[in-house]
């Protein structure tokens, strides 16, 4: 295989440069998802203040996904060839612009296409924010550099989420909204100041095979849809069930959307491992924990005097809902790899898709039957995800060329010079070519596992 990419290879992986480069685009990840769920965090404030329904609020999250699905190929496909700073910078300007026009908007309609603007470039900034970490370090380091980049996701539950809830709770939710205006403003002065330029490396794609190993893809896939649409029936309208079903209010109810996201962080670190090397376990184990948690919450909310094991459950989904994502996007990598590109845009898709569905079903079941009906929905959603990774025996099936690869296969199309230096078994070893983005991801999983 041959690749050609001109930029330059790092030859030192965390000097202060790299690792305030980083720390920019964690906080670019951390400000975008903040703003993508913030209707979660102050729905009932911005149904109270623009006078509309709750239902009517958590449509806002369906169509910022909605959008986003629609409108990331051609827009990724459009500026393929700009530098990739410029392309960050472009989607960090569109998000400050569209906090502004939310916070200012006098009505339901303005709100929605503040939000809209955002979504337009919600997709664009994540095919660029990974590999502009890979490309800030050497080969052997680019998957911390890419573990370091997505704490900004986790950070948005744990921080980010809690934070708009208290401040809409405390200042309304047009301060919170401002809020995150002045961070992307922030964020994108120092992207602006620390990141080089890195050229488009659009021309040096490496020419793999085509053919994708499509059943298990697709399958996983849309094991994902249901899983998302099941999970965000009730993530909608999160508020109102602490509200109505534990009875928490004010700064508890933010402490405990605080720990929903703390036990994702520490889920994601402990599974990893088990993800990686048993993924069929992990998953079936994780769909098992995260439908007995929407149950017993929907008994909760039907009996009305169990709070302490409500909270246990609250916990419980937090946890095995951020674990769950990472595992199943992997396995839907190495389901196909040679192609493992398409196959992962597959994923993305039906998770973009299974938000809208979910979001969607969560306005209308919350009208019909509150928030017992909603967790109900969610357990029987979550559910059938079970039943079907039981149903297909073979769906995370490792291939063997990939579980006995070594690390940096992908990494090293972005750095030749690490790609020059084989490996002293490279002899034994099948082609790189066709394992390169399963690898990766392993290789992922081990960095968060190791973390030093």
């Amino acid at each position: 295989m041959t690749v050609d990419i001109r930029h330059p290879t790092p030859t030192a992986a965390w000097t202060p440069r790299t690792a305030t480069s980083l720390a920019v685009l964690a906080a670019a990840a951390f400000t975008y998802v903040t703003a993508e769920i913030l209707p979660v965090a102050a729905l009932p404030a911005i149904a109270s203040d623009l006078d509309v329904s709750a239902a009517l609020v958590g449509t806002l999250l369906a169509g910022y996904a909605l959008v986003a699905a629609v409108t990331t190929v051609p827009l990724v496909r459009w500026t393929s060839h700009w530098p990739r700073r410029r392309t960050l910078l472009v989607t960090l300007v569109c998000l400050a612009v569209s906090q502004i026009i939310c916070a200012t908007a006098p009505n339901f309609a303005v709100l929605a296409g503040g939000r809209l603007l955002c979504a337009l470039t919600h997709g664009l900034m994540w095919s660029v924010i990974a590999p502009i970490a890979a490309r800030l370090v050497p080969a052997d380091h680019a998957g911390r550099a890419t573990a370091a980049v997505y704490s900004g996701t986790a950070l948005a539950l744990v921080v980010g989420n809690p934070l708009t809830a208290a401040i809409s709770e405390l200042s309304g939710w047009r301060v919170a909204v401002l809020m995150i205006a002045a961070a992307a403003t922030a964020v994108l002065l120092g992207a602006r100041a620390v990141l080089p330029p890195l050229p488009s490396t659009a021309g040096a794609v490496c020419r793999t095979g085509r053919r994708v190993a499509g059943r298990r893809s697709h399958a996983l896939s849309a094991l994902t849809l249901v899983g998302v649409t099941g999970h965000f029936v009730s993530y909608t309208f999160i508020v109102v069930i602490l509200r109505e079903v534990i009875g928490l209010r004010g700064p508890q109810l933010a402490w405990l959307l605080a720990a929903f996201g703390i036990a994702g962080l520490l889920s994601m670190a402990a599974t990893a491992r088990a993800g990686d090397r048993d993924p069929r376990t992990a998953v079936l184990c994780g769909l098992t924990l995260l439908a007995t948690a929407f149950g017993v919450l929907a008994w909760t909310a039907a009996d009305g005097r169990a709070a302490l094991i409500g909270v246990v459950a609250v916990l419980v989904w937090g946890a095995t809902s951020t674990a769950l994502p990472p595992m199943l996007q992997a396995a839907v990598i190495r389901s196909a790899p040679e192609d493992p590109d398409a196959a992962s845009g597959r994923y993305v898709t039906a998770f973009q898709v299974g938000i809208m569905a979910g979001a969607l079903a969560a306005g209308v079941l919350y009208e019909w039957a509150g928030p017992a009906g909603l967790l109900t929905a969610s357990a029987v959603l979550i559910g059938a995800a079970l039943g079907g990774v039981l149903a297909v025996r073979d769906l995370f099936g490792v291939p063997s060329a990939i579980a006995g690869s070594n690390a940096g296969n992908l990494l090293s199309d972005q750095h030749p010079s690490s790609a020059s230096r084989p490996p002293a078994d490279a002899a034994d070893e099948p082609p790189r070519e066709a394992v390169a983005g399963p690898c990766a991801v392993r290789d992922w999983f081990r960095a968060l596992c190791n973390w030093r």
